[in-house]
């Protein structure tokens, strides 16, 4: 499987740059990876975008990744979520429209925000992958009200020391969502699964393994 430019990525702004990772033949899924807050510096290419785009592609789906409206080659200006979301759903719809398979939605961070606001409720979407999913940071407040309609299943990956979204804040924000919802904590990962002084090693391998396994079980055991 292979890497390719996207040229036909078409957002209400204008272009969005983007990559997909090619999949196999007889995939079930497509995914969609959304990257963190752009004014803070978050792209296509940050890393923990780039790992779960390599996590679920090794399943054989088709993955894409873009730039949100402003950032890189990616027409148009920042518009604090609101278009950023219209800009999800046209990558959506272009996944939709080139393979015809239920769309596995994720995304890190402010990402994760906007590939929940899009995605929940959405017939085509079939899972729901949230890392790193921000309640504040940056002195912005995500909220999440909109989860209280979201049936489909949903998986939460985030680090037990990550100041932007703490367990007890999560747990209480999350409270209200209907099931089916996995939560899992990395020990020793902070927002970006880094490592911690207590625990330096990156810990990107640990959510990679929480995403295969999460999308193993939930929709490949036959």
């Amino acid at each position: 499987m292979a890497i390719e430019a996207v040229e036909d990525l078409l957002g209400p702004a204008g272009r969005l740059e983007a990559l997909l990772n090619t999949g196999l033949p007889d995939a079930r899924f497509a995914a969609v990876v959304c990257h963190p807050h752009p004014p803070s510096g978050g792209t296509m290419h940050t890393k923990v975008v780039f790992h779960t785009a390599k996590a679920l592609n090794s399943f054989g789906f088709p993955v894409l990744r873009f730039n949100f409206r402003s950032v890189g080659k990616s027409e148009g200006e920042y518009s604090k979520g609101t278009g950023e979301v219209e800009d999800v759903r046209a990558a959506m719809d272009w996944a939709s429209a080139k393979y015809g398979l239920p769309l596995i939605m994720a995304g890190f961070s402010f990402g994760a925000n906007m590939a929940l606001r899009a995605g929940c409720g959405d017939s085509r979407v079939k899972g729901l992958i949230g890392l790193g999913t921000p309640v504040e940071a940056g002195g912005r407040n995500y909220t999440y009200e909109f989860l209280q309609n979201c049936t489909q299943p949903k998986l939460f990956v985030t680090g037990a020391e990550d100041p932007f979204a703490p367990r007890a804040v999560m747990e209480r924000t999350f409270a209200d969502a209907p099931p089916p919802i996995t939560s899992i904590w990395i020990e020793g990962a902070e927002h970006f699964f880094a490592g911690t002084p207590a625990s330096p090693l990156p810990k990107l391998n640990e959510m990679r393994a929480a995403i295969e396994g999460w999308v193993g079980s939930t929709f490949l055991v036959k």
